[in-house]
């Protein structure tokens, strides 16, 4: 049997090669991003991480929009961790916060 790292391997491939095809063809891409949304997580500076992180996590539709925010705090070495809804006013201020972000690639090297 494979390994799981041979199994992921595998499907990211497979999912590059969706993600090109898409790229290529609008009407796939139309398709394709129907059936998923975006989940991502804003992890915040802490100057010692073993005792405190935090985060915000955001769960969207396929069009991009908030579906679920939450605030998540942790203590790790305690193994605790707290979880609070985000309210619309929050997360205006945070979707202003981050209204000029844009995703690339760091080519400083």
């Amino acid at each position: 049997m494979a390994s799981i790292e041979e199994a992921a391997e595998k499907k990211l491939k497979s999912r590059m090669t969706k993600i090109r095809k898409c790229n290529r063809e609008p009407e796939e891409k139309i398709k394709f991003s129907e059936k998923f949304g975006t989940s991502f997580e804003i992890g915040f500076y802490n100057k010692n991480p073993d005792k405190l992180t935090d985060s915000i996590s955001m769960i969207t539709s396929p069009d991009g929009k908030i579906l679920f925010a939450d605030y998540i705090y942790e203590i790790p070495e305690e193994d605790e961790f707290a979880r609070v809804p985000i309210t619309d006013k929050q997360l205006k201020s945070i979707i202003e916060f981050f209204e000029g972000f844009k995703l690339q690639l760091d080519d400083s090297e």
